[in-house]
Parts: C-alpha cells; structure tokens; sequence
C-alpha cells in the first residue's frame, strides 16, 4: 500500500512539474489562462445581464410585485439573512413601492417550509395576509423565477435578496420573462456573506445553462391566481 501511494505522488508531482522549455512553460501558462477566463464567463454574463437592475429600497422602480427569495430556516423561523430580506420586502410594502409579496422556497418536506415561516415573519411585521402569495416549490432560483412567470403570471416585479445573490436572481427572471429590478438587503459584509460571494461565482455556470436551456422547473403544476387576487 505503502508502495502504490508513493507511485502516486509521483505521478502528480509530473504532472504539476512545469514543462522545460520555454515554448511549454508558455503554453502551460496560455492554457491556464484559457482555463480561467472560460470559468469567469458565466459570472462576467450574469453581470451584464443584470446591467444597472440593482438598486436601493430607496430609488427603485415601483413594481406590482416582490419576490423574496428563500434562505434557510432555523429552527422552524427565517434565518438571519432570510429575515434581512422580509425585513426590505416588507419596507417596499409599507413605502408603496409594491402592492403585493410572492415569497418562494423550499417545502419539499413536511417538517421544512420555507415559505409558510415567511408569511408568518411578514404579517407579523404588519403586512396584511391577504397581500402575500407563496410559492410552496422554490427549489432554486431558477425554479422560483420561471414559476414566478409561468404559474402566477408575474411579468414585473423587484427581486429581494442579499447582494451577492440578487444579480443571479434579476438574470435568471430576465431570461424567464419578468422585467425586473433588484434590491440587495442590508447585511454585514462576514464570514457568511464572503462565502456566499465567492459561492456565486460558482453557481454561475448553472444559472447560464439554465437561462440558455430554459428547462422546467421541477415542479411546475398549474396555473395559480394568488397574485392577481392580491393585486386586486
């Protein structure tokens, strides 16, 4: 056993060992650099897709709509980042910004609901049950966009989520059909918020395919009238 490890050492020591010549260690460089640009491209698209889009609570355009996207529980109740997000959606309802909440996550199990445990969080913050429609299969920012468009008829609206995520988000509805603008909560720059920066980066290429592709979501179901009743 002893054996076969130090082989393999070997060999990956060979095959990080820069080449000799000038012209190898040149096309070794060119190739990594191919290999970087390429992994970049997804987050360079999902930046101009999302263009000028995100903006303050303050100065963005009224929309019908918001949509808030799931983010965790803890114990049952909105984790803090999730909560940030309620917080801003809930302060677009009370500035006349928006009319009404589409809140959309993850219940695909009995015991997790995202998005029972976010209508709860909102009307306690005053924001009237009649004027919140959930999105019970929220099972990733694509599926939420393209039911958010195709099951209740969302064709504008302003996106509510962390900063990090919100440009996902606005390309992703884009491609799905709803002219959108973003509004990142109001969230300390942690450990938490870097990590889900730099795992942005990664789910790019995702969010890529899945605007070219347009697949369904995983559940798409019928047509629901929730938001055009709390329109109304």
């Amino acid at each position: 056993m002893k054996v076969r490890a130090n082989g393999l050492v070997r060999r990956v020591a060979g095959w990080l060992r820069l080449p000799r010549t000038a012209r190898g260690r040149r096309r070794a460089v060119q190739a990594v650099m191919a290999v970087c640009v390429l992994a970049l491209l997804p987050a360079t698209w999902m930046r101009l897709a999302s263009g000028d889009r995100v903006r303050t609570a303050a100065d963005v355009p009224p929309a019908p709509v918001a949509v808030v996207f799931g983010a965790g529980l803890w114990d049952g109740e909105p984790s803090p980042y999730l909560a940030h997000r309620l917080d801003t959606a809930a302060g677009l309802y009370d500035a006349g910004r928006v009319r009404a909440i589409l809140v959309t996550g993850d219940n695909s199990t009995r015991d997790y609901d995202e998005p029972d445990a976010m209508r709860r969080y909102l009307t306690a913050r005053g924001v009237p049950a009649r004027k919140i429609v959930s999105d019970y299969a929220g099972f990733d920012t694509w599926d939420s966009c393209s039911r958010a468009r195709r099951v209740f008829g969302v064709d504008r609206a302003v996106l509510v989520s962390q900063g990090f995520h919100v440009r996902r988000a606005l390309a992703l509805c884009g491609a799905a059909g709803i002219d959108a603008y973003g509004v990142g909560a109001a969230d300390p720059h942690d450990a938490t918020w870097y990590y889900g920066s730099v795992r942005e980066i990664l789910a790019a290429g995702k969010a890529a395919a899945d605007a070219a592709f347009r697949p369904d979501p995983h559940f798409l179901g019928p047509k629901e009238d929730g938001v055009a009743q709390a329109l109304r």
